[in-house]
């Protein structure tokens, strides 16, 4: 018998519309992009050269969807407050954005932070990653969880359902940790506070991710509106990988303060030999086991090729 995951579904069955960039990028209609270069810098990742070419052809459109699925979403909230006749809560839109590392997630985020925070309705827009769920450096050495660090166990899931629970109930001033990754932990008794924002974007690696089977489990997805998943060939993403570890090599690994100090000393051969094992034993295998099966779980996935440009989108129907 054929493996589920093996079954090829027809073109013509597939729940998701395809758009190749010049037709994504004409769905932006009139939308004016109001970042310039000198906005656009601090939001690039350590190894991202993106352009404002490319926040116009594909984060323009992209903002402009979210902002009628927000519409709509506030049209429901109306609809619910009149029928229970009473004043509810704000209810923050949630938006996810998952992905494997080094592939661009938390550029992504930034930019349609920037993009959705300055459209022409005023929102207030928060953005937090699921880093800061992780579980302290002691407790994933104590539970022999190094080598799985950023895989599903290593994360604090319930701390971060709690999260989410508070923030879509409209409590004020959540809190949420902060993970240093000089320091490659979470940073004792400092947080960033969450304080009902009208959008809120989760970005991480397994925010899609639905867990075991048990009964009544609610799940990170479930509190949340709109989800993106941001792709690459594995072959793609690990040379990124190997170029941000030589770059980190020459700046960060040096800070004396850094977990990965020890690094800072390697030649350049062995750089690339160890961030490659690195990459082959825990990041290429998180990604084939954990994340890259539920990338068909999105609302929307964007297929990057070289240079981090987006050839491909696919937007569920």
């Amino acid at each position: 018998m054929e493996e589920l995951n093996t079954i090829k579904i027809p073109e013509h069955l597939t729940p998701f519309l395809n758009f190749n960039r010049q037709q994504w990028s004409e769905l932006r209609k009139s939308v004016p992009l109001k970042l310039t270069e000198q906005d656009l810098k601090p939001l690039l990742g350590f190894n991202e050269e993106l352009s404002l070419d490319e926040v116009s052809t594909i984060y323009l459109p992209l903002a402009r969807l979210i902002n009628y699925y927000i519409e709509e979403n506030l049209r429901r909230q109306t609809v619910l407050k009149r029928f229970l006749g009473g004043h509810n809560p704000k209810v923050p839109y949630i938006i996810s954005i998952a992905g494997s590392v080094s592939v661009g997630k938390s550029t992504s985020a930034r930019i349609l932070q920037s993009l959705l925070a300055n459209w022409p309705q005023a929102r207030k827009v928060d953005l937090i990653t699921t880093d800061g769920f992780l579980y302290p450096l002691e407790i994933l050495q104590k539970k022999n969880l190094l080598q799985k660090k950023g895989f599903p166990v290593s994360y604090d899931t319930q701390r971060l359902i709690r999260f989410l629970a508070d923030i879509k109930s409209g409590k004020r001033s959540v809190q949420a940790p902060i993970y240093s990754h000089l320091t490659y932990d979470i940073i004792p008794d400092q947080f960033d506070i969450v304080d009902q924002p009208d959008i809120l974007i989760l970005e991480g690696l397994n925010v899609l991710q639905i867990g075991s089977n048990k009964s009544n489990q609610l799940f990170v997805s479930d509190f949340v509106d709109f989800s993106i998943f941001v792709d690459a060939d594995e072959e793609q993403l690990k040379e990124w990988y190997i170029k941000r570890f030589l770059k980190f090599r020459r700046s960060a690994f040096s800070d004396p303060n850094s977990y990965f100090k020890h690094f800072a000393n390697l030649s350049e051969q062995e750089a690339i030999e160890t961030a490659s094992q690195i990459w082959d034993n825990i990041n290429g295998l998180n990604l084939r086991q954990n994340i890259l099966p539920t990338r068909e779980r999105a609302n929307l996935i964007l297929k990057k090729g070289a240079n981090h440009k987006v050839e491909l989108v696919k937007l569920r129907k």
